[in-house]
């Protein structure tokens, strides 16, 4: 079967150069190895260039299977070429390739060998152009753009790659997406773990997001509304704006109406969230320069507190003791 396949694999015709791919995908991980070792990257790759759609198919999923649990074929295929190829099926008019193309890019990008060699052939780019194409006539799937925001993820875990990343835009597609859909969704949850990974990571990035409009505010309903994980990151994100510049931005997250979510996740997030949500509301309450106000702002944010209160907010057992407490604190 191995020699079959490498013999129509380099010598065949269309039709027996689909079949090979296909029988490639279905050997072991041995035999798969095997044939990486003796170059079956490159008549794959070339294949990705025909016009022919089950080629173009085959060779993806050949790729795929070559690639996934093996740091050694994942080099091999990027040095062999593919990063360009894989770029140019992005901008093809099949859902269904740009899909796979996706799903190759995310195997790729896992390896750290490849991180700086895909962002310098200009993948982040296109990867958040992507993730902008909501309203085009090509439809994308939620699988396709959390495979998007995975291969993002990936590659911003080189520092080196985070200037170029926050230049292209991404922050500012990630909090259109963050807005637009389910606070509790899973395409949030990783958008907003990329989010919180870039912004750690870059002084610049913390401040466009910080100054993007509804920026505070989407990360503020994420704490009320979100999953487990989306809070978490919703707070981190928040705590590093905070510490950034109090002075500066204190009273926009308070007026955005954090405190009845941040203070239930203190009591009921996980772990870091709880550390991360407690951190953050002794920089709310406890700021010199926000002190030497005049009184009048502390009564309004009593009173605003107060109005969460009477809203009907779940403040009951160990958050309500964080009410009092807190209300005790900017009374005196």
């Amino acid at each position: 079967m191995e020699e079959v396949v490498i013999e129509n694999l380099f010598n065949g015709d269309t039709e027996a150069q689909v079949q090979a791919a296909r029988d490639l995908s279905k050997l072991s991980s041995k035999q798969r190895h095997k044939l990486a070792e003796r170059g079956v990257t490159a008549p794959l790759i070339l294949m990705l260039q025909s016009q022919d759609y089950d080629a173009i198919e085959a060779a993806l999923f050949a790729l795929l299977s070559l690639a996934f649990g093996s740091e050694r074929n994942k080099i091999r295929i990027m040095r062999s070429g593919a990063i360009p190829v894989l770029l140019g099926l992005l901008q093809c008019q099949s859902e269904a390739l740009i899909e796979l193309t996706i799903a190759a890019m995310l195997i790729l990008s896992s390896c750290t060998a490849n991180k700086l060699a895909i962002a310098s052939h200009g993948a982040i780019q296109l990867l958040v152009e992507f993730l902008n194409m909501s309203g085009s006539s090509i439809s994308i799937s939620v699988q396709a753009k959390l495979d998007a925001i995975a291969t993002l993820h990936n590659l911003s875990t080189c520092q080196q790659i985070i200037p170029s990343m926050v230049s292209s835009g991404v922050l500012f597609s990630l909090l259109q997406l963050i807005h637009g859909s389910e606070k509790s969704s899973e395409l949030v949850e990783k958008v907003m773990g990329l989010l919180e990974n870039v912004v750690s990571l870059s002084e610049s990035a913390l401040c466009e997001a910080a100054g993007t409009g509804g920026a505070i505010r989407a990360l503020v309903e994420t704490i009320e509304d979100g999953s487990l994980q989306c809070k978490e990151h919703a707070v981190g994100i928040l705590l590093l704006i905070c510490q950034s510049c109090r002075e500066r931005y204190r009273g926009v997250i308070l007026r955005e109406g954090v405190m009845p979510g941040l203070l239930q996740l203190s009591v009921d997030g996980t772990w870091r969230a709880k550390t991360m949500a407690t951190q953050l509301l002794l920089l709310l309450r406890d700021c010199p320069s926000y002190g030497s106000r005049n009184k009048q702002s502390k009564n309004e944010l009593i009173e605003q507190i107060m109005q969460e209160i009477d809203a009907g907010e779940s403040v009951e057992g160990t958050t309500l003791r964080l009410l009092e407490e807190m209300i005790a604190k900017l009374s005196t």
